[in-house]
């Protein structure tokens, strides 16, 4: 058969070779495999190189230690170090020539450079470690610019500092006080604390008295903390913000046309500040349901609305001060007491002023009208509150049953009410309680009809025309109180001295009675007629007003006499200081001396008013004085962001804001006292206790028929205190 070139003979030569070549290259790998592998074993086996390092690190450190310098020599650290990292890296150079590239070498390279890295990272902590105890070695102090925290003897001195108000009602004086402070600070004064301000601070900051210094030690720890107080502990903080135009309300205790000072002088008041573009004004005053307007209000005057009484107001005020007025006029519920002769607010006073213009306030007899006040601080509705003290209730309290008693009480709750609801206070004479945060100042004008007629009888004088063909004249309402005590007594004493001289008195009042029948019972020369206004025709022409009174704060009849160019006989009297200064002014100590001052001015005339004494005695100089005495005029124009507890200052005033930063105890018991006063006057028990009108807590159905008020129960409901 023929084939086709194919040889299917087995091939047994040839193929045993190809087997033995192949046996061999297997053999020849695997070697070459275990040598690779025995050699990796063996450097995976071996000791780790940092054993030596360390050692060779401490017997350098120990060397240059056991020296004499202080520095430390690290030669041979670098020494040590640089065989190290040769030796390593001749190793690595040869592994790196005799290794291929194969899987397991390149694990080992990896495996290497970790460790090399590790040892880097070990010579660096050690070198770190180094440092820290040489440095360790060093006695330099460090500067620390740490404030130090306060201790108890600092922190008892500012309790006694801020405690102060508080002793004031105690009895104990200023100066104990500031000497137990100074001797707290003095135990710290040459401490480091002391000193925390750095040497570059402005002198400012150090100051020689200790109450100041230790304000800026406490400043300084607190803008440390970062603290910043922005409120009391007893108010919520949320007040009237500023617009740019000022609301003031002026809050007072009688309205006309019952003819008293807290009724006329507000209503004035309210004018004058009115007449500025700086503010808003609205003047709160009472409103009195009928049957009480029939027992306050002349002639049995009464009205039906708020509004009929406004208009009154209204008409009354600019008949008198001679141009338009532009201030509003509101009514709060009150109660007429007949035993005081005054009135009482019904219900809280403040809610009667929105919050939207609850700014400033200005309360006319601040203590009258916060006896039996409850309802909202007034210090915590608005910006600024002053107050302005018109009468001198301890004087008239003494003169009743128990009078002294009843005073000593009186006296500590008008301190009470004082501190707890104004920031400022103004009297308007020495001769009323010194209340806190108060001080003198006579803030009250005369009506501008009284100056006109002045200078219409000076006018009269400088042409040869008899000015006064009457005598001498006393007017004031009728009651014992209100100097009548003190005229019948001189009268009686020096009848025979002031015998031929007569005296008209002009008057209406509950006393009015017995007044009459103890002149006459004692044969004095005393007509009595009755009362009218001070700017009557009829009472032009006298040329003497005698006003024997030590109760008054400071009489508006004087200073109307004044005006009108008249003698003013008065008792040397602190309510009487501000009228000194004018030379018409004639004042006494005794008896004797009051018959030697009637028969002087008897004897002459008075001289004219210079334009400056006329100007004292106007508004608008009672205007300014306010201003300025209450610092309303520091309120009106400061920026919107300003209140008048904390203040502003240039944004680059580098001087400490303590005001900012410190807590004041006193406005801490301040807002204690008020929230006493206010869980006190709560208690209807409490209230009826101590002499308040029945029903007084809030107002009754017919003021709210009157004033379009919530009925009581809606505003008060029972379940609410």
């Amino acid at each position: 058969m023929a084939s086709y070139g194919v040889d299917t003979r087995p091939a047994a030569a040839g193929e045993g070779g190809a087997l033995s070549f192949l046996s061999r290259g297997l053999r020849e790998d695997l070697r070459l495999i275990r040598a690779r592998a025995g050699e990796l074993e063996t450097f995976l086996s071996a000791p780790v190189p940092e054993p030596e390092l360390f050692a060779r690190l401490r017997r350098a450190y120990s060397s240059s230690a056991s020296s004499a310098r202080t520095r430390l020599d690290l030669s041979a650290i670098g020494k040590a170090f640089d065989t190290e990292v040769g030796r390593t890296t001749r190793a690595r150079w040869r592994w790196e020539e005799e290794a291929e590239e194969w899987e397991p070498i390149r694990m080992v390279k990896a495996r290497l450079r970790e460790l090399e890295w590790r040892r880097q990272g070990q010579a660096i902590d050690m070198l770190h470690k180094v440092k820290l105890s040489l440095k360790s070695m060093s006695f330099a102090p460090e500067v620390s610019e740490e404030v130090p925290p306060l201790d108890l003897g600092e922190l008892l001195a500012y309790f006694l500092k801020q405690s102060g108000p508080l002793f004031d009602q105690l009895g104990i004086k200023r100066d104990v006080c500031n000497k137990l402070v100074e001797s707290l600070c003095s135990k710290r004064k040459d401490h480091l604390a002391y000193n925390s301000f750095p040497t570059s601070e402005p002198s400012e900051f150090r100051n020689d008295n200790a109450g100041d210094e230790l304000d800026v030690r406490i400043a300084s720890v607190l803008q440390s903390t970062g603290h910043n107080y922005e409120g009391g502990f007893w108010n919520d903080g949320h007040k009237y913000e500023t617009a740019d135009k000022r609301h003031v309300a002026i809050v007072t205790t009688a309205s006309l046309p019952w003819m008293t000072g807290t009724a006329v002088n507000p209503l004035f008041r309210a004018a004058y500040l009115a007449k500025s573009s700086k503010q808003d004004v609205t003047l709160v005053v009472p409103w009195l349901c009928k049957s009480d307007q029939e027992l306050v209000y002349p002639n049995s005057m009464t009205f039906s609305s708020p509004q009929e009484q406004e208009t009154y107001m209204r008409n009354w005020l600019e008949e008198r001060v001679g141009f338009k007025t532009d201030f509003k006029i509101s009514f709060y519920p009150g109660k007429f007491q007949k035993e005081r002769r005054s009135i009482i607010p019904a219900g809280d006073t403040s809610q009667f002023i929105p919050s939207k213009e609850a700014d400033i306030a200005i309360l006319e007899e601040p203590e009258h009208l916060n006896w039996y006040h409850h309802g909202k601080r007034w210090t915590d509705k608005f910006n600024h509150v002053v107050g302005v003290v018109h009468t001198n209730y301890l004087e008239y309290i003494k003169r009743e049953k128990n009078g002294a008693v009843q005073a000593f009480f009186v006296k500590h709750i008008n301190n009470m009410v004082a501190r707890a609801y104004c920031h400022k206070v103004l009297r308007l004479s020495g001769a009323t309680q010194d209340l806190p945060k108060s001080m003198i100042c006579n803030v009250h004008g005369v009506n501008p009809k009284f100056l006109e007629v002045g200078e219409r009888i000076a006018a009269e004088r400088e042409s040869g025309q008899q000015s006064f063909s009457k005598g001498a004249y006393f007017l004031g309402k009728m009651v014992w109180a209100k100097g009548y005590r003190e005229l019948i007594d001189l009268f009686a004493k020096q009848n025979s001295d002031l015998e031929g001289f007569k005296l008209d008195i002009y008057g209406n009042g509950e006393d009015s009675h017995e007044v009459q029948s103890a002149a006459k019972k004692l044969n004095l020369n005393l007509n009595f007629h009755k009362g009218r206004d001070h700017a009557d025709d009829s009472l032009h022409g006298y040329k003497v007003f005698i006003n024997p009174s030590i109760s008054d704060v400071l009489c508006t009849a004087t200073a109307e006499a004044l005006a009108m160019g008249k003698f003013v006989v008065c008792a040397d009297h602190p309510s009487n200081d501000f009228f000194r200064s004018f030379p018409n002014c004639l004042t006494y100590k005794t008896s004797e001396d009051f018959v030697a001052k009637v028969k002087e001015a008897m004897a002459r005339d008075p001289q004219p008013l210079t334009a400056e004494q006329r100007y004292n005695l106007s508004w608008e100089a009672a205007t300014q004085r306010f201003m300025e005495h209450s610092e309303l005029d520091k309120v009106l124009s400061s920026n919107s962001d300003c209140t008048s507890t904390t203040g502003c200052g240039k944004s680059g005033d580098s001087k400490m804001k303590k005001s900012a930063s410190l807590p004041s105890m006193s406005d801490v018991v301040d807002g204690g006292l008020a929230f006493a006063h206010y869980c006190f006057t709560g208690n209807e028990l409490l209230r009826l206790s101590t002499g308040a009108i029945p029903g007084t807590l809030t107002y009754n159905k017919q003021h709210s028929l009157d004033l379009h008020l919530l009925p009581p129960q809606v505003q008060n409901p029972i379940y609410g205190w």
